[in-house]
């Protein structure tokens, strides 16, 4: 299906410039992964990061005097409200934002949750289950997941529910790869009752996080849990269009490879942080590029309960789209196909007659 190209109604080129320079600095992978991309959907997936990127940012830096994130918070929302009324605020990201939310019909329910996630992160919640991480890694990284498969005309349920199960697998690799420095930073991501039943004490390890082979178990079954949501991502990867399944794949290959690092290192992401050597990235162009050729495959698993929310809002959205245009047909396009048919039906007559 052909994509729309990125209308620039509120940003200019030199928006967008500072959006993919934002990128560059933020995440050399997704950066080196958007060059596979179509520019049809390169610099809207550039725009969409940019806006990501600095809504997190503004929560972080917010400071710790009482209120402040949540004064970050409501400005952030307010700044999406003026996105969907097409008036943004005197901002590059908010103006990219603009654009993209006009020519794709973004649901505006994705980036709330993204924004309710940056909320669940500045109150440090914690979670008692893998649901409770699926819970948080379906705001925080699902919801980019159902925005790129939006970009990309990708709204069914099936091909939304393995976009979103790519993104939260990302997550869960992230999650596993930073688990020294959140803990460090007084953050706790890893299902507390996997590490009661491996014999750790959550809080107490949370004041002195030390790795042992009891924590390693804990990493290890959350890398196995990414691990089944990138199989399952396959197949919504295969069902993109071909122009895009190279830099989703590169994506999905690179995080994943994330995953296999941390296992190199013996499971041990408290002492260091895992890093895929640039060797390592050129060895895993063969898996990217040959991967992304084959033929479309159905999984007939459905969304993950966490994230069903999200898939709802982007096929709903596609639903009222098509609900729209076929209202647009019966107006006045609806009076055009009406003098096509009534000429088929004299044509008809004629050659009747002549017969």
């Amino acid at each position: 299906m052909p994509q729309p190209m990125l209308k620039t109604d509120h940003a200019s080129a030199a928006d967008i410039a500072a959006c993919r320079q934002l990128l560059r600095t933020g995440s050399r992978s997704f950066y080196a992964a958007s060059f596979l991309l179509p520019q049809r959907i390169r610099d809207p997936a550039i725009a969409l990061y940019a806006f990501c990127r600095i809504a997190d940012d503004a929560i972080d830096c917010a400071g710790d005097e009482p209120g402040a994130q949540t004064r970050a918070l409501a400005e952030l929302h307010h700044r999406l409200d003026r996105i969907y009324d097409g008036a943004p605020i005197d901002e590059y990201t908010d103006r990219a934002l603009a654009d993209v939310v006009a020519c794709f019909g973004l649901p505006k329910a994705l980036l709330e949750a993204l924004l309710e996630g940056f909320q669940w992160d500045a109150e440090g919640r914690r979670f008692e289950d893998l649901s409770g991480v699926y819970d948080y890694s379906a705001r925080v990284a699902g919801t980019v997941g159902a925005m790129m498969a939006a970009l990309m005309g990708a709204r069914s349920t099936q091909l939304v529910a393995r976009a979103c199960d790519l993104g939260v697998a990302m997550q869960l690799t992230n999650i596993a790869r930073d688990v020294g420095e959140d803990a460090r930073n007084g953050r706790l991501y890893l299902p507390l009752s996997w590490m009661r039943e491996a014999g750790i004490d959550p809080e107490a390890w949370l004041k002195e996080p030390v790795f042992n082979d009891a924590l390693a178990g804990v990493i290890e079954r959350l890398l196995r849990a990414a691990d089944t949501l990138y199989v399952r991502s396959d197949a919504g990867i295969a069902g993109l269009p071909m122009g895009c399944r190279a830099g989703i794949n590169a994506a999905r290959y690179l995080y994943a490879e994330i995953g296999r690092q941390v296992e190199r290192q013996g499971l041990d992401s408290i002492s260091r942080r895992a890093v895929v050597p640039g060797s390592r990235k050129v060895q895993l162009l063969a898996p990217i590029l040959g991967t992304a050729v084959l033929s479309p495959r159905y999984v007939s698993a459905p969304p993950l309960d966490e994230t069903r929310f999200l898939v709802d809002a982007v096929v709903y959205s596609a639903h009222r789209s098509s609900e729209e245009d076929a209202e647009a047909r019966a107006g006045l396009g609806g009076r055009v196909i009406w003098v096509l048919e009534l000429f088929e039906q004299l044509e008809e007559r004629e050659r009747a007659v002549a017969n």
